[in-house]
């Protein structure tokens, strides 16, 4: 429990178990502070002979959870842990401090002995230091115990929804995807090839349609695994430069016909001179599907949702995704991003949790930033920026 490195051998002789003074000392292996630790240590020798005391020597990389308990900003440092009150001493002039506290550390000791009427009083009753290192050790272990279980706990849930759900979520893209393979495949003949039905622009059409469900359905299953995973797995980018109106545009057509579905108008404002950004396009097209996808949802029908990219400083662009819905409330703006967190309101519904959580892992990973402001007509507008490529 205590570190003796770099302690003279008579130190053990600072102490006194049976005296209710008692202090900490908390010291690091870092060379720099090992002579500024030697004259402590003497001046602590030299007041042994004034007051008795016990001293016990804290090595912070040894037990941290002590030094987080006391909230120590700097070491080497000294706490007086009794008599009450606690007080702790810091910094470069730890000693000088020390010189200065030392006769009211003993007034205290005094006063606190007449109080409990010493030595009349059973020393039994004493705190000791090692049980009150211990204690504080299993409180810390105890609180760690009950984080891992909520965690664990959150996991399990998490991952019966992912379970009762994910047939659902698959299901969509798969059968898009297999409409368009199985149009194909009816209209082409070995010998003939296609049939005259299928024009070569619906012939790429059906071909594009397949390959995007085929990797929305890939994209979601990597957006559950890491979400399964928790916020501490890594999150790898590939960036490169990227034509972010051209992607846009790309991830609009691919979603139009759900916002045709809902009567939905679909405002866009995409300058033709925006100036390439540095990105990772998956990773921003799932950024941009998921505000969208959104949109649409929480947007009724014969709604209103708008898109516009913004050339905001000479190294970010803003992106922005507003609506007429349901909007987000103000106490919630925060809190959407965090991992599986939903609103309450949907809390009864379909849907993972994690959209919004991941979009901001990947803009932060960027070096972006993400965020949702209200609509003065109702509704919220999601906005996220992206560095210029230079």
């Amino acid at each position: 429990m205590v570190n003796r490195d770099c302690i003279p051998a008579d130190a053990e002789k600072l102490t006194h178990p049976q005296t209710p003074l008692q202090l900490l000392l908390f010291v690091d292996q870092r060379p720099s502070s090992h002579e500024q630790l030697q004259r402590l240590l003497a001046y602590l020798e030299h007041l042994k002979s004034d007051y008795p005391f016990e001293l016990e020597i804290v090595d912070v990389g040894q037990q941290p959870y002590l030094a987080e308990h006391f909230k120590l900003v700097a070491t080497p440092a000294l706490v007086k842990i009794h008599p009450p009150p606690r007080q702790t001493l810091a910094g470069s002039n730890l000693l000088t401090q020390l010189q200065d506290w030392w006769p009211r550390w003993k007034n205290s000791v005094e006063d606190y002995l007449k109080l409990h009427e010493w030595p009349n009083h059973s020393t039994q009753n004493t705190p000791c230091f090692a049980d009150f290192a211990e204690l504080i050790r299993l409180s810390e272990e105890i609180f760690r115990l009950k984080k891992e279980k909520e965690e664990l706990q959150q996991q399990l849930q998490f991952k019966d929804r992912i379970v009762a759900m994910l047939a659902h979520d698959l299901r969509n893209p798969l059968t898009a995807s297999l409409i368009a393979l199985e149009t194909l495949e009816n209209n082409y003949n070995i010998e003939t090839g296609f049939s005259p039905k299928l024009s070569p622009a619906l012939t790429m059409r059906l071909i594009k349609q397949a390959r995007i469900q085929s990797l929305n359905i890939e994209r979601l299953i990597t957006d559950i695994l890491q979400a399964a995973q928790g916020s501490s797995a890594e999150l790898r980018i590939l960036p490169k430069k990227l034509e972010l109106g051209t992607l846009c545009k790309d991830v609009i057509d691919c979603l139009r016909h759900r916002f045709e579905a809902k009567c939905q108008e679909l405002k866009t404002d995409i300058p033709n001179d925006l100036p390439l950004v540095y990105a990772d396009p998956e990773r921003v097209r799932q950024v941009l599907v998921n505000l969208l996808d959104n949109a649409n949802k929480y947007t009724p029908e014969g709604g209103t949702i708008e898109i516009s990219i913004l050339h905001r400083t000479t190294q970010k662009i803003q992106v922005s995704v507003g609506d007429n819905g349901l909007g987000v409330p103000e106490e919630d703006r925060e809190a959407i991003f965090e991992e599986h967190y939903r609103l309450k309101r949907d809390r009864d519904k379909e849907g993972y949790g994690i959209g919004l959580s991941l979009c901001q892992r990947i803009i932060r990973a960027h070096y972006g930033r993400i965020w949702v402001d209200s609509v003065a007509k109702g509704g919220s507008c999601f906005s996220f920026t992206l560095p210029v490529y230079r």
